[in-house]
């Protein structure tokens, strides 16, 4: 499902890691929600007119070009891969507008009967960045403010997530970020391009079950990534 993510890994490494052009300025976010901005990488032009990739920060939640409000982003943070390519809120986009969204890992909550819901971390084992297929729109309110927002497009759980939740976000792998990002892939013979890198394919992800404090929206540090705290041993009885 994906409804929280998180990035710490430092400019220098998301830099070399994506290839930009120069070092991103962020600080570490633990615990990013819909509605706040998600990092991204889209295709711009460089020098010479040659392809390169940018860095930017998108609102979570994609707002149609001819919405009448920002509000129903709310309800378009996540795009399924089945049909993202026939649904008018998504289609548009996905033919000329798709990005990467950087992250470092990202939370799933496991329901388990009547139990409270557990919070997964689902991140790389060497904690690299990686990348979540994307895409994105710019509305132009009637005031003239311009608010560029993002969904990020899910498919049905592969391992380990399938123990965790039913959905998952596309993780997209290195060697597929050129073509995900050509905007020359939005033509209608390209249609069959795109639907194959929006396959299923197990993520090289691993799941850790960190403390519920991440559940509240206002935590936004390091302790989101702390495991679960060892129940306390009972009290023992005095012997007088």
């Amino acid at each position: 499902m994906c409804g929280r993510t998180a990035l710490t890994a430092s400019p220098a490494e998301l830099r070399e890691i994506f290839g930009l052009d120069a070092a991103p300025a962020l600080v570490p976010r633990y615990n990013v929600t819909p509605s706040q901005g998600l990092v991204a990488v889209r295709a711009v032009l460089g020098e010479h007119g040659r392809a390169a990739r940018g860095f930017t920060t998108l609102r979570w939640g994609l707002v149609p070009a001819g919405a009448d409000a920002v509000k129903i982003g709310q309800k378009l943070t996540l795009a399924r891969a089945e049909t993202v390519a026939t649904l008018p809120a998504f289609r548009d986009a996905l033919r000329a507008r798709r990005c990467l969204v950087v992250v470092s890992g990202f939370y799933e909550w496991k329901r388990d009967g009547e139990r409270r819901p557990q919070p997964y971390l689902l991140r790389r084992g060497d904690g690299a960045p990686f990348a979540l297929a994307g895409i994105w729109e710019r509305w132009t309110s009637r005031d003239g403010e311009v608010v560029e927002s993002c969904a990020v497009l899910t498919q049905r759980a592969l391992p380990p997530v399938d123990a965790i939740h039913h959905r998952m976000p596309v993780v997209m792998p290195a060697s597929a970020w050129d073509t995900w990002l050509d905007p020359r892939q939005g033509c209608a013979d390209a249609d069959a391009a795109l639907a194959a890198l929006l396959q299923p394919r197990p993520p090289p992800l691993i799941a850790a079950p960190v403390s519920t404090y991440v559940n509240d929206p206002r935590h936004d540090d390091p302790r989101c990534f702390e495991p679960p705290a060892l129940a306390a041993p009972p009290a023992q009885g005095s012997l007088f």
